[in-house]
């Protein structure tokens, strides 16, 4: 569809750097609107991620402590099983997430 509507290198080209700003703005304005919820004194709109880090902490406990542990005392009792691949790809998520809050942080960057 673009090769039938611009056919030059140059109109390819614009088109290109046109598409790379406009992410560029969406990615800033996405920043913006997270910061202005992490501010935030609610812990409705600021409490989400701590929220999602501790239930999956609290899973994690669960599922590496205390699970073993009942598992050992009571074996011939039943524990349920837990999602862990999606809490762990949720953890890892937010860590990454986090990390990034680091490197703004070493650059000056954050607020």
């Amino acid at each position: 569809m673009i090769d039938e509507l611009y056919t030059s290198d140059d109109e390819l080209l614009e088109l290109e750097a046109l598409k790379a700003r406009l992410q560029a703005k969406q990615r800033e304005l996405q920043i913006e609107v997270n910061s202005i919820q992490v501010n935030h004194r609610s812990v409705f709109v600021a409490g989400a991620r701590p929220f999602l880090m501790w239930v999956c902490g609290l899973g994690f406990l669960f599922a590496f402590v205390i699970n073993p542990i009942l598992q050992w005392l009571i074996p011939e009792q039943g524990t349920p099983m837990l999602p862990l691949n999606v809490m762990l790809e949720l953890t890892l998520g937010m860590l990454g997430l986090a990390g990034l809050r680091t490197i703004e942080k070493i650059k000056g960057v954050a607020k």
